[in-house]
């Protein structure tokens, strides 16, 4: 089977950065751990909710590079002289990451009763019209 790209389409200019975009967000590797929601709050703001049930603030990471947003958990090995007989809650590291277009920056991270969000705002660009001025020789 062929992948199609944008660079298939030669009306498709400059969106090669586009093609690069959608292959890393298919290589994230998601596993579906922790669960997670994204959810329209408005005509231009967003929000992913991920539920990390154990985990404390400083046993979480957000960071933005290259409008990859990554979210990455990890608690301390703090299971010396538990004995568990059934463990049912997961306490494993986790990184998930989401690709932000452009325009949608990151406004505030909050974790509250297990849930971690994280709000989005996408900016509106204004309109340019330009006028492309035609050279004679």
């Amino acid at each position: 089977m062929t992948r199609m790209t944008f660079s298939s389409y030669p009306f498709l200019l400059g969106f090669e950065q586009l093609d690069r975009m959608v292959e890393r967000s298919q290589k994230s590797g998601n596993d579906g751990y922790p669960p997670y929601n994204i959810e329209q709050s408005g005509t231009d703001r967003y929000r992913i909710t991920l539920a990390v049930a154990g985990f404390e603030d400083d046993d979480i990471s957000v960071t933005l590079e290259d409008r990859q947003l990554l979210i990455r958990g990890r608690q301390p090995e703090a299971d010396e002289g538990r004995v568990f007989l059934h463990r049912g809650i997961a306490a494993r590291r986790f990184q998930r990451s989401f690709v932000l277009a452009e325009g949608v920056d990151v406004t505030a991270a909050n974790l509250e009763n297990g849930l971690l969000h994280i709000d989005l705002r996408r900016l509106r660009p204004e309109s340019v019209v330009q006028t492309i001025k035609i050279k004679t020789r």
